[in-house]
């Protein structure tokens, strides 16, 4: 995820963004002015933003001060100009009360606003550190503008100012929101890393001119979804502007793969990433230390595996043990030339390489581009996304902000740095909630009524095999997970079970994708249903649901669209004929799984229980047969059977 978000208060917490953040993460000196403070870490001076600016008697691109600032952020809500408001009421002759109230805007606020770190992908600010001004200049340029259409869609889209008892009412902010960006260049380890801290206002106005605040759950509930908007339209601007083009990189075996610009080499982003390597090695020891630690009785303290949430735990707690010092600040100019020098000391091809990063890149896209087709199926997007999502979230419910989000990754996957029109993103999350979702919403509140706060599950269940017993808890280095047939997930690395974790779900979620995208293929080749006729009354409990299928809505309409020359889902990541072989065998698998899931769902439904009972019972007798050693026949040796 390339945005990040954090809550700013009144108090400590904006004080210490005072001392770092406006100033490039580094240290301030007391009693130093902010812009004196700015130009010696060699950073530009902040801007404002946002469509509540005119309210406030602001314009877009003023400089921000330090008295606007502590007024916003650091006074609890109070207007940027606070101080003169009451300065000049008080000349006036008014109270001071009367004075201190004209300044306030509404309520005040402990959470007084939101620090929004924006940072393109590695590659990207890659061209920028090492390419020529021009490149710097575009590059910089398309990073804001993506940044304002962020901005204008959590405007739009996401921020609601809650009011009434209890906050029953929402609004949006009519006037639009107030931000303050902040520029940086480099990450603590000296590394080229182009950033942006967004200071955006809780503030905002309702339709009749009183001042309310943003409900702070709503926009953490977003960050996936704006981050996800940033990528792709940070990228695709990028890729028009430049005659680029975009490939999935991946990062982590068995995670989401990024989308990178083509051409760019890998080694390159290995260079920048000091920080990771110091993080992945400090994250292994606390791993470790995680599923060896006992208590007094030797008994141990924590999970045998170590599962997603706890590894991101542990990832930000490595992050901050092994936060270093910024270094000297240098100015842009001295930066680029120091990081020209250390990239063509690191690559063995040296300067040639460094000096023809663009060339390189504009090849390689001319090569993505003749073979990629810029048509988007909206059907199979729809599938695409519904069952990645589906798989990744917990129990296989998620909301509309989910679907979006995945839709704006596929985008970002299938048109390989190429615009989209607008709105397509909608389209895609309408069809897949239209085609192949079903609402499982049981409100209780007027909250839960409204359409971005409805639950949805999909109407298949492609890839959720059956959980594994947890392997009895055995202390020491050397123990290992057992065996799992039953998980059919992508091939370990090599000291993949040095440190047990569990399995992560994109693994699933590629292949439910591909089970679907086939069966969606063949239903438009031969004119068949997607979807059975539903198996279960219409009175069949929320919960099982999951484990029937229902018949597939109209397509009568559709435009036609070449699939053959579409790269999408499993053929854009471009994945190895291993790969697909595996996966297709996975998909088999996981097809048997389903199929007797849905048998004795049908018959628990149906009323068989004795048929399920039966069943089961023999599931049991298999077991057991399958775990007693083998007796050897009469004449014959025991181990005969080896």
């Amino acid at each position: 995820m390339t945005m990040d978000i954090a809550l700013i208060t009144a108090g400590q917490m904006y004080r210490y963004h005072l001392r770092q953040t406006v100033v490039g993460d580094g240290r301030r000196p007391a009693h130093t002015s902010l812009v004196k403070a700015q130009e010696e870490a060699g950073v530009p001076v902040g801007r404002w933003m946002g469509r509540g600016l005119a309210a406030l008697g602001l314009a877009v691109g003023d400089v921000v001060t330090e008295a606007q600032l502590r007024n916003l952020f650091g006074e609890r809500g109070r207007h940027p100009h606070a101080d003169l408001i009451e300065a000049d009421l008080l000349a006036e002759g008014k109270s001071p009360k009367a004075a201190w109230k004209a300044g306030a805007l509404g309520r005040r606020v402990k959470v007084t606003g939101f620090d929004l770190v924006f940072r393109p992908q590695p590659t990207i600010y890659l061209l920028w550190a090492l390419g020529d001004d021009e490149t710097r200049r575009v590059i910089e340029a398309t990073h804001e503008r993506a940044i304002q259409r962020v901005l204008e869609w959590i405007e739009d889209q996401v921020a609601v100012i809650r009011f009434g008892k209890d906050g029953v009412y929402q609004v949006r902010p009519s006037g639009g929101l107030v931000a303050a960006r902040f520029r940086h260049y480099e990450a603590r380890s000296g590394m080229p890393l182009l950033h942006d801290h967004l200071w955006l206002s809780v503030k905002g106005q309702r339709l009749n001119g009183k001042w309310g605040s943003v409900h702070s759950e709503v926009m953490f509930e977003n960050t996936i979804a704006a981050s996800a908007l940033y990528n792709e339209i940070v990228m695709a601007e990028v890729c028009e502007a430049l005659g680029l083009a975009s490939e999935p990189r991946t990062v982590t075996p068995g995670r989401r793969p990024v989308m990178e610009i083509a051409g760019v080499p890998h080694e390159l982003i290995h260079w920048t990433s000091r920080r990771s390597a110091q993080i992945a090695a400090c994250l292994t020891d606390l791993e470790r230390e995680y599923v060896t630690a006992t208590d007094d009785d030797g008994n141990l303290k924590f999970a045998p595996e170590v599962s997603e949430r706890t590894r991101a735990k542990l990832n930000r707690i490595a992050a901050l043990k092994t936060r270093p010092t910024k270094p000297r600040p240098r100015s842009l100019t001295q930066l680029r030339q120091d990081w020209r020098d250390s990239a063509r000391a690191f690559l063995a091809a040296g300067a040639d390489l460094i000096d023809s990063l663009l060339e390189l890149a504009r090849a390689a896209a001319a090569a993505i581009r003749a073979r990629v087709a810029a048509v988007v199926d909206v059907g199979l997007a729809a599938v695409a996304v519904t069952a990645t999502v589906f798989v990744m979230n917990k129990d296989g419910c998620f909301h509309r902000r989910h679907l979006l989000a995945e839709a704006r990754r596929h985008l970002a996957l299938v048109q390989r740095g190429r615009r989209r029109e607008p709105g397509l993103d909608a389209t895609i999350v309408n069809t897949a909630i239209a085609a192949h979702c079903t609402d499982i919403t049981e409100a209780r509140t007027e909250r839960g009524e409204e359409p971005d706060y409805r639950l949805y599950t999909a109407r298949w269940a492609p890839a959720a095999p059956p959980r594994s017993r947890t392997p009895a808890a055995v202390s020491g280095r050397d123990r290992r997970p057992a065996a799992d047939p039953a998980a059919p997930f992508l091939p370990l690395q090599p000291g993949e079970w040095d440190i047990p974790r569990v399995p992560l779900r994109h693994d699933r979620a590629v292949i439910a994708t591909a089970v679907l995208t086939a069966r969606l293929r063949t239903a438009r080749r031969t004119g068949r249903p997607l979807y059975d006729p539903a198996a279960h009354q219409p009175t069949t409990p929320a919960e099982q649901l999951l484990l029937f299928a229902q018949k597939q809505p109209p397509t009568a309409g559709r435009p036609a669209v070449d699939v053959a020359v579409l790269r999408t889902d499993l053929e854009a990541m471009e994945l190895t004929a291993e790969q697909l072989g595996y996966l297709s065998r996975a998909g088999q698998h996981l097809s048997k799984l389903r199929k007797d899931a849905n048998r004795r769902a049908h018959q628990a439904a149906t009323g068989s229980a004795p048929d399920a009972q039966k069943a089961a019972d023999a599931h049991r007798q298999d077991d057991q047969r399958a775990h007693q050693p083998h007796q050897p026949s009469p004449g014959q040796s025991p181990g005969a059977h080896r």
